[in-house]
C-alpha cells in the first residue's frame, strides 16, 4: 500500500457518495497525496454498512459479514486497526426452510449448486429421484448452452441439474443473497468463473467442486467484533486524521467539467477539483454524469430490489439451544412465512452472544423478493408499515424457529428499509458495466465506483474502489498541483 501522505502534493479531487465505495476511494486518494472532499447526500456515511441501537445494543443495520474468498476486506480492516477484531461465525451454519421440510443447509456447494448431488444432505432436500436427475449432469453433453450470450443462473442450473435443485436449493440462496430470482441473475456476474469452469471440467457439479477446492480454507464469511458498521466508523476516523473533508447532507445536483476542472454543485455549496470519483448509486450516478457523457443515459440501471430488515431483541431462554443453527433461508412457497431469511445473530456471532448474555437473543428477518412472480413471493412487503412488518416478523420467527415469539418477549425492535441497495445483476449486466466503463473512460480524470458496477458484496466494492482511485491518483500525478 502507498505511504500515508504527510501533505497534499497533487491536485484536489471530489468524491460524490459516502458509502463504502466513496470512503475507500477517498482514503486511497489521500494516501497518494490528493486533497479530497467527500459529498454524501444522507445525514450519515457508510450506506448499508452502518450500526444502530436496538434495546441498548449496537447492531448492524445492514451488512453483517464479508466474504473471505480474498483478503481484500480483511486487509483493509487490518490497515484501519481492526485486524485483531476480525471474527468467524459459529460453524453450525444456517438451515434451509423448504415448503415441506426444514434441515441444515448443505455446505458443499456454491450458491446452493451442489458439488455432489448424491450427498445425503442433498438427497434429503430434493429427494432421490431429483438427486439422480441432478447427478446426470456429470454425463450430459454440454451442447451450446455455455456459448449463450445472456445466460442466467437459473437457466444453467435447470438445464444441467433440473428444477428441484433450482427451486429447493439455489433459489432460496439467491433470494437471501441477491433478493432476486435465479432466472433473472446473470451467471457471469453472480458466479464469476463458473461458466469457464463448466467448460473446462465438463459438468456443473465438477465445476462447483473445483471452485470450492480452490477457495481459502475456513469459513466463507467473517465479521468484526462489535459489527461490520465499525468498518465505516474506522474509515471515517482515518479520513479525519488525513485531513479529508467529509460533508453529509450534501446532495449533489449537478456535475460538469470545464478546462480540466470538475465542478460539483451540492446542497452544501459548489466544489471544484481536478479529479472526480462518482461513487453514488447507479441511477444517481448516471443522472449526474449523463449531461457530460453522451450515451450514458441509455445505460441507466433500473432500481435494485427493495429490502426491509426487522431486528428483534428478545428475552427467550428457549433459543439458547440454537434450534435452527445460525438462521434460515426460506424457499418461496413456504406456507405462512413471508420472510425470505432469518438470521439468529446471537447464535451466529459469539461476540454478540457474550454481550447479550444467556436468554437474550437477537433475530433479524429479511423481507422483499424481486422475483416478479407474486405467487412465488414477489410481493413487495417493504410497502408495509413498520408495525405490520413487526407483527409479521413475530409470526415468521415463531414458525421458523419452532419457539413462540410474542410481544411479551420483546425487549426492543426496529425496522430498516434499503431501497435499491442491492444492485440488480440481471442478465446482460456485465455487458452494461463494460459499456458504462467505456463511456466513462472517455472523460479525463473521472472514475466511477460502487456496487452497481463492481458487484454485490464488500469484497467486490472495496477492490474496485481501490483500483479506480489508484488509477485516478496516477492521472492526477501528471497534472500540476492545485494552488
Amino acid at each position: 500500500m502507498p505511504h500515508r501522505a504527510q501533505q497534499s502534493r497533487l491536485p484536489a479531487a471530489i468524491v460524490v457518495g459516502g458509502g463504502i465505495a466513496g470512503l475507500v476511494s477517498a482514503r486511497e486518494l489521500a494516501l497518494h497525496g490528493v486533497k479530497v472532499t467527500v459529498l454524501e447526500a444522507a445525514e450519515r456515511c457508510g450506506g448499508c454498512v452502518t450500526r444502530h441501537e436496538v434495546a441498548g445494543f449496537m447492531l448492524d443495520a445492514g451488512a453483517e459479514s464479508f466474504a473471505t474468498r480474498t483478503r481484500t476486506v480483511s486487509d483493509l480492516a487490518t490497515e484501519l486497526g481492526l485486524g485483531a477484531e476480525l471474527v468467524q461465525p459459529d460453524p453450525a451454519g444456517a438451515w434451509l426452510q423448504l415448503p415441506d421440510a426444514v434441515q441444515p443447509l448443505p455446505k458443499s456447494g456454491i450458491l446452493g449448486i451442489p458439488a455432489d448431488p448424491l450427498d445425503p444432505a442433498i438427497v434429503a432436500a430434493i429427494g432421490r429421484t431429483a438427486a439422480l436427475r441432478a447427478a446426470a449432469d456429470k454425463v450430459l453433453p454440454l451442447g451450446n448452452l455455455l456459448s449463450k450470450e445472456g445466460l442466467s443462473l437459473g437457466e444453467l442450473v435447470r438445464a444441467r441439474m433440473g428444477g428441484a435443485v433450482l427451486d429447493r436449493l439455489v433459489a432460496p440462496v439467491a433470494a437471501g443473497v441477491y433478493s432476486a430470482d435465479p432466472d433473472v441473475l446473470d451467471v457471469d456476474s453472480v458466479a464469476p468463473g463458473l461458466r469457464a469452469s463448466v467448460a473446462s471440467h465438463g459438468s456443473l457439479q465438477a465445476a462447483v467442486g473445483a471452485l470450492r477446492s480452490a477457495a481459502p480454507a475456513g469459513s466463507a464469511v467473517a465479521g468484526i467484533d462489535g459489527g461490520m458498521g465499525r468498518l465505516t466508523e474506522a474509515l471515517l476516523a482515518d479520513l479525519a486524521r488525513q485531513g479529508v473533508t467529509v460533508r453529509t447532507g450534501a446532495r449533489v445536483s449537478a456535475v460538469s467539467q470545464h478546462d480540466g476542472v470538475w465542478r460539483v454543485e451540492s446542497e452544501a455549496g459548489t466544489f471544484t477539483g481536478a479529479g472526480l470519483v462518482m461513487a453514488a448509486d447507479g441511477g444517481t450516478a448516471v443522472d449526474l454524469l449523463a449531461p457530460e457523457l453522451p450515451g450514458l443515459g441509455a445505460l441507466r440501471p433500473g432500481p435494485g430490489p427493495a429490502v426491509a430488515l426487522v431486528t428483534l431483541v428478545l428475552d427467550e431462554p428457549e433459543l439458547d439451544a440454537k434450534p435452527r443453527g445460525t438462521g434460515l433461508l426460506v424457499a418461496a412457497g413456504t406456507k405462512g412465512v413471508r420472510a425470505k431469511a432469518l438470521t439468529h445473530a446471537t447464535a451466529k456471532w459469539p461476540w454478540l452472544a457474550a454481550q447479550t448474555g444467556p436468554g437474550t437473543h437477537v433475530l433479524r428477518l429479511s423481507y422483499g423478493r424481486a422475483t416478479g412472480h407474486p405467487e412465488a413471493g414477489g410481493e413487495d412487503y417493504t410497502g408495509w408499515t413498520d408495525e405490520e412488518l413487526y407483527r409479521q416478523a413475530l409470526t415468521d420467527a415463531t414458525a421458523l424457529l419452532g419457539v413462540p415469539v410474542i410481544d411479551a418477549d420483546i425487549l426492543g425492535w426496529k425496522v430498516v428499509r434499503w431501497t435499491g441497495a442491492l444492485p440488480s445483476a440481471t442478465v446482460g449486466h456485465r455487458d452494461r458495466v463494460a459499456a458504462v466503463r467505456e463511456i466513462a473512460g472517455s472523460s479525463a480524470r473521472l472514475q466511477v465506483a460502487g456496487a452497481w458496477l463492481a458487484g454485490t458484496g464488500l469484497v467486490a466494492v472495496v477492490a474496485d474502489a481501490r483500483a479506480r482511485s489508484c488509477q485516478l491518483a496516477a492521472e492526477l500525478a501528471t497534472q500540476p498541483p492545485s494552488s
